[in-house]
């Protein structure tokens, strides 16, 4: 028979102790009744501002006379795309580029991290400056040659593709950041080697391996694009286009009120296209880390 062991009843409390209740902690709604007053009281101002007019009392016109002001639709719809069209050059330039540094060598990520970065030490007066000069040498040095049709058709007033490669400059440290902090959170190395053994090729792996694991950062990424191409003012300005952010300022000369809700109306556009966006980064992720599973892939038997 086995031995019995004598259990010490010293070892065993006789009593249990209550729990304690959690204080509350005041100091928590205080900070965040300050905040909400620090974000909401400017907006209700810029409100009542809008609706209301002296001598005559209460008045939705400034927001019944948006849709038909001259140039809202046109300078809307020009900053949406322009707006798409830089997220979208924006991630096919840092997404692949940012997975060859994690498979490359380390030294690599600072250099792609400086470059990312260097947009934030340079001023847009000096970008924009920058650019000005350059599109100045079509019609001096190349008036001859086939570069001054491109010359002239990335300037074109209905898409203007100049604007599309600076607020890509401009939105470079916003992405790179955002995906360099999903992509930290990511074996990058294993899943590629992982779905290359499988037989998949490099687009295949970044775009149904690496992509659907960035689910998130690449809703962040593109969220911070499509703020700052809604709100960019002074590159846009310089150059002589008219996307919504110039239109708003033309506007505020001749109807202030106007301008004012069009604000307002731009900032819950945003915060809409934020809830989207965030609904997409928390959507059931595709990618299985098994991409290094049996999975077969297209075209490999």
């Amino acid at each position: 028979m086995a031995a019995l062991t004598p259990v010490s009843t010293a070892s065993v409390p006789t009593t249990v102790k209550k729990a304690r209740r959690p204080r509350p902690r005041y100091w928590r709604g205080a900070v965040l009744a300050i905040a909400g007053l620090y974000f909401t009281t400017p907006l209700v101002s810029s409100f009542v501002f809008t609706v209301h007019v002296p001598g005559q009392g209460v008045s939705f016109q400034a927001y019944s006379g948006i849709l038909s002001a001259e140039g809202f639709t046109e300078s809307l719809f020009l900053s949406l795309s322009l707006a798409a069209a830089t997220i979208a050059l924006a991630l096919l330039l840092v997404v692949p580029a940012l997975v060859a540094v994690r498979l490359g060598p380390p030294r690599l990520r600072a250099v792609v991290e400086i470059v990312c970065m260097m947009p934030l030490v340079v001023p847009p007066i000096a970008l924009v400056t920058g650019i000005a000069t350059v599109l100045r040498w079509g019609p001096e040095h190349f008036s001859r040659t086939p570069l001054y049709q491109t010359f002239l058709a990335v300037q074109n007033e209905s898409f203007p593709v100049v604007l599309v490669l600076a607020y890509t400059v401009l939105a470079l440290p916003f992405v790179h950041r955002s995906l360099d902090a999903g992509l930290r959170a990511v074996d990058v190395p294993t899943l590629v080697e992982a779905a290359r053994n499988c037989g998949a090729g490099r687009g295949y792996v970044i775009a149904r391996v690496i992509l659907p694991n960035l689910r998130s950062s690449l809703a962040g990424a593109s969220f911070l694009t499509l703020a700052l191409v809604l709100g960019e003012y002074t590159v846009a300005s310089l150059l002589g286009f008219r996307p919504f952010a110039v239109w708003i300022v033309t506007v505020s000369g001749a109807e202030a009120r106007m301008s004012v809700a069009v604000s307002l109306l731009s900032l819950l556009i945003t915060w809409a296209l934020l809830l989207v966006l965030s609904r997409a980064g928390t959507g059931s992720s595709t990618a299985v880390p098994a991409a290094a599973s049996t999975t077969s892939v297209p075209g490999k038997e």
